[in-house]
């Protein structure tokens, strides 16, 4: 097979192919080839493609920029546009349409991404009166083992969006999702502050790497 995608028939080309047939058509690394737009070092995109996916996509979406670059042939361009890439694919899954927010499960739907990521990340889950998403925001990052949460800045953000209830949720990159009991007393205080202003909070939900716990019906459970 060439090594460079131009030796190829303009009719197998991903872009060309994408262009004629639609992008469903594409295999994974075909797909990251088309955003790759060229190799390097004598490599095809293609085959840049194929190394970068080569322990699958959530790997892939779980490594920063600085992990990126040590892949031969990863520029600060190609890096820039694969985690653009990953950061659409995000948000687009937080927006697709939930009836109703009925259980820890629905919240993990929607957030499932985190349970890769290498820093603690807290979301809220915002929701109207009959228990449909309104957004889901990232709210606070921290550090491998802690991040630092201010209800306040949680409760503003209900607000202004007329939110009527929230969920909390936050990954543990420990891979252990067992609240510990500073996240015990975190639920404690946004609950305080959400009867206060009448927006309670329904759950808060942990992830790590294969489980997911919730806070409020005290139970750790694998992903579905």
């Amino acid at each position: 097979m060439p090594e460079r995608l131009k030796e190829l028939p303009s009719d197998e080309r991903p872009r060309e192919r994408l262009m004629i047939h639609g992008a469903q058509v594409l295999a994974d690394a075909e797909v990251l080839a088309v955003l790759l737009r060229t190799g390097t070092g004598g490599a095809s995109a293609l085959s840049l493609a194929r190394n970068l996916l080569r322990d699958g996509w959530p790997h892939l979406g779980s490594l920063s920029a600085p992990e990126l670059l040590r892949y031969r042939g990863m520029g600060p361009a190609k890096a820039a546009t694969v985690l653009a890439a990953l950061e659409v694919g995000r948000r687009m899954n937080r927006l697709r349409p939930l009836d109703v927010i009925s259980g820890p499960l629905d919240v993990v739907s929607l957030v499932e991404d985190m349970k890769s990521l290498n820093q603690e990340e807290f979301r809220v889950v915002f929701l109207n009166t009959k228990h449909r998403v309104l957004a889901v925001e990232t709210v606070f990052q921290g550090g491998l083992d802690s991040v630092e949460v201010y209800p306040r800045e949680i409760f503003r953000r209900a607000v202004a969006r007329s939110a009527s209830a929230i969920i909390a949720v936050h990954n543990h990159p420990s891979g252990e999702p067992t609240p510990s009991q500073a996240d015990r007393d975190l639920t404690l205080r946004l609950e305080e502050a959400g009867e206060l202003l009448g927006i309670p909070v329904l759950d808060h939900v942990i992830l790590g790497r294969w489980h997911h716990a919730s806070v409020h019906q005290q139970q750790i459970a694998e992903f579905s």
